[in-house]
């Protein structure tokens, strides 16, 4: 990535009390050699859009923003992916977030850019290279997130400070 450009993505980011819930969650899973996420990187991607130019960031704020009606979703579902990576993920997939999704992929395709083509998974991702982690053994506590905003991120490429947030959008709001 060049100083020119920005890689972007669109996610639902989780509040301060949020983020302390997710925290007593990890702390129940064995983690061994797993780099574990930073509790203010935690987020739920919608979409990523990849690396764009950095002076088309304001077009994208005005076009990105897309009404969608408030909703909860329920984290309950700790998983490791092949990938090496453990997530935890909603079970069922609430269908307001599909919409959203869904909606967020139009606004990407009226604004010339591409979606991805593979399947939406929506899960927030605790820890990279996690190979050796385990999940809980028993039943975790759901997490009942709120849902009424959804930003644009950058990554920062700083491991120190992974993601700046770049515009919030609110539910009602266009």
């Amino acid at each position: 990535m060049n100083r020119q450009t920005a890689r972007l993505f669109l996610a639902i980011w989780p509040d301060a009390a949020l983020r302390e819930q997710l925290g007593r969650h990890v702390e129940q899973w064995h983690w061994g050699a797993a780099a574990r996420y930073a509790s203010d990187d935690w987020h739920l991607t919608l979409h990523f859009l990849g690396a764009l130019p950095l002076d088309s960031v304001d077009r994208l704020r005005k076009g990105l923003a897309v009404c969608f009606a408030p909703f909860e979703l329920t984290l309950d579902h700790p998983q490791q992916w092949p990938q090496g990576l453990a997530i935890l993920a909603p079970d069922p997939v609430p269908g307001a977030l599909l919409q959203l999704q869904q909606s967020l992929a139009q606004a990407l395709a009226f604004l010339g850019l591409k979606v991805e083509a593979r399947p939406f998974r929506p899960h927030v991702t605790l820890a990279r290279r996690a190979a050796d982690a385990r999940p809980p053994v028993q039943s975790i506590e759901p997490i009942h997130w709120p849902v009424s905003i959804y930003v644009l991120a950058r990554s920062t490429g700083d491991s120190q400070r992974r993601y700046e947030i770049l515009q919030r959008y609110p539910s009602g709001a266009h």
